[in-house]
């Protein structure tokens, strides 16, 4: 039988080559908003059960056998290449999936909504199991984005009420959100920054960015800058050169941060020049996102192996999903393989109230019920703080199960991981003073 080739979509514009001062950018689109649809018109959304897949050996070589059989290894392994050959349309996603009504419906609307992107790397996990892929529902978009629930809103966190100036959030008292632009190489469904994302009208053009550094130069109690986006690590070397020497130019800023997916979507992009760059500007941490084991794979160990080596330490910010990784099997499996990776599971993020995400949601004692799961199962280092982002700006709120059972002047009584009842003795209050006091 003869394979048919679908022609990839040239968007080598998106890519940040080493000679250009300007990221990716997608052009500006023309964003409206979508139709408000009758929600008890809606497919109703069925989570099918999760199950640990028995995966074919070598799945993303077998995808490329089939799929890319004239492309070299060097031009597989190029992010680049990845980058310019993303599944950005329905007639590129169906070539390699049989999509649901519930995921054909999507397309009608979806120039309203957060762009398609998935590069091809990322596809080859997702086909290895395309019907019950976790991983699939994370970005191929369904009709259900278009469902607004109460409460929802495109931007939750109010990150624009705490924009001082253009793409810097000053929300805590020591720290900044700087947004460098808004592309990334693949669109979470669930993305806080939907209403942004994807738009082409954020670039990292050097009079914005200098309005930022000025904004951080003049604020002396800002010591922790996080860059984000989009995702930073999808400009070129010398862009990202560029923006850490000027923000380890100022000399209150203590600690620069990087917020980024490519270690989990385009591990190509972690090169040895990158890795030179980054190296330079310690003490630099990067936070990660990581959803679901099957993200671990040899390229994303290899890219933070290379992180790591370089003295980088990396957290991992993981959101909760209903129907990806909402249970504590999925999740034991997920920090576990963070912690080979050397990368800490640092925040587990109740999913923010963005405008169309209802149907990743749990409820929050699901959360709840994760924590206390791996809480004295596992190593405490595998522990990741489960924290809601308040809506309205009010910053990350820690939520834990209550281990206190009661409390009296003399004593607290716990409960531990096993349901067994301890007490800890107190020291009485008049005791405590006389010991302040030298008596």
């Amino acid at each position: 039988m003869q394979r048919r080739t679908i022609p990839m979509r040239n968007t080598s514009s998106f890519i940040q080559q080493e000679e250009e001062t300007e990221p990716p950018s997608t052009g500006a689109l023309s964003v409206t908003e979508p139709p408000l649809l009758n929600p008890s018109l809606a497919v109703p959304f069925q989570i099918i059960p999760q199950r640990i897949p028995k995966k074919p050996l070598n799945p993303t070589r077998i995808f490329r056998r089939r799929f890319f059989p004239g492309v070299s290894d060097k031009e597989w392994n190029s992010w680049q290449w990845q980058v310019r050959n993303r599944i950005c349309s329905p007639a590129q996603l169906q070539h390699f999936i049989e999509l649901t009504e519930e995921e054909k419906s999507a397309f009608t609307y979806l120039d309203t909504k957060l762009p398609l992107g998935i590069t091809p790397y990322y596809m080859s996990l997702i086909h290895a199991n395309p019907m019950d892929s976790a991983l699939r529902r994370t970005v191929v978009p369904t009709v259900h984005e278009f469902f607004k629930l109460p409460g929802e809103a495109n931007d939750p966190l109010a990150e624009e009420d705490q924009s001082p100036v253009p793409g810097l959030v000053h929300r805590y008292p020591d720290r900044v959100l700087l947004l460098v632009s808004d592309f990334c190489s693949a669109y979470c469904r669930y993305c806080t920054r939907s209403r942004m994302v994807g738009r082409g009208m954020m670039n990292a053009g050097r009079p914005r960015l200098e309005r930022a550094f000025e904004y951080i130069r003049l604020h002396p109690e800002v010591r922790d800058v996080l860059v984000s986006g989009g995702d930073p690590l999808t400009l070129g070397d010398k862009k990202i050169d560029w923006i850490l020497s000027h923000l380890r130019a100022i000399d209150h800023v203590e600690i620069i941060r990087i917020g980024t997916k490519v270690p989990a979507v385009l591990p190509q992009r972690i090169t040895p020049s990158l890795v030179r760059v980054l190296r330079r500007y310690h003490p630099l941490w990067i936070s990660l996102h990581f959803t679901h084991p099957d993200e671990c794979t040899p390229e994303s160990f290899k890219a933070c192996r290379m992180l790591a080596d370089a003295g980088i330490p990396m957290g991992s910010q993981t959101v909760l999903l209903k129907g990806v990784n909402d249970s504590v099997e999925t999740m034991t499996r997920l920090v576990h393989q963070l912690l080979k990776m050397r990368v800490r599971p640092y925040y587990l993020y109740q999913c923010d109230p963005v405008t169309g995400t209802g149907h990743f949601r749990t409820s929050v004692e699901k959360g709840i019920e994760i924590i206390r799961g791996l809480r004295g199962h596992t190593s405490g280092y595998a522990v990741p703080t489960y924290v809601i982002d308040a809506p309205g700006g009010g910053g990350k709120i820690p939520v834990m199960p209550d281990y206190v059972v009661s409390k009296t002047d003399t004593e607290v009584t716990l409960i531990n991981y096993e349901n067994r009842i301890f007490r800890y003795p107190l020291v009485p209050e008049s005791r405590q003073e006389g010991v302040s006091s030298g008596n």
